[in-house]
């Protein structure tokens, strides 16, 4: 029983798909709170925000009005997606992988290999073999 609960956890997709939401959840707050204060107003800097105060490329409209292209935001969920990412990778998703292979290369002793079925025939051959026993029939 513990085998099987153990062989369910090592499968890759429960483990990853775990640890990302987790992960991904939880850090969220830290890198929304780095971006706020420290990536906001270095764009800041270089983009001039609106009167909603959105920081983006100001292009004024065929009625005279400013519209604001919020670049600022878009830089900021890109730079919060590659951190989460980086994060989740290094810290969960590459030991794990080091552990799994290191878990394979223990399994693949050659003591322990176990024997290989012979390989299944394909569609085509056997319908040659179908199509040789009905000549062998129809001649006898």
């Amino acid at each position: 029983m513990l085998k099987g609960f153990k062989d369910f956890l090592l499968r890759g997709n429960v483990i990853d798909l775990a640890v990302a939401v987790v992960i991904g959840t939880a850090f969220t707050a830290i890198v929304t709170a780095v971006v706020n204060s420290i990536i906001n107003p270095l764009i800041a800097l270089f983009l001039k925000a609106d009167a909603a105060g959105q920081f983006g490329i100001p292009v004024t409209n065929i009625y005279g009005e400013t519209v604001t292209f919020p670049i600022g935001e878009l830089i900021s969920a890109i730079i919060s997606f590659l951190a989460v990412a980086a994060v989740v990778y290094f810290v969960f998703v590459l030991p794990m992988n080091t552990f799994k292979a290191h878990v394979e290369a223990r399994k693949g002793t050659p003591a322990e290999e176990p024997e290989e079925e012979p390989a299944a025939a394909t569609e085509a051959e056997l319908l040659v073999e179908i199509r040789d026993l009905l000549k062998t029939q129809r001649g006898a």
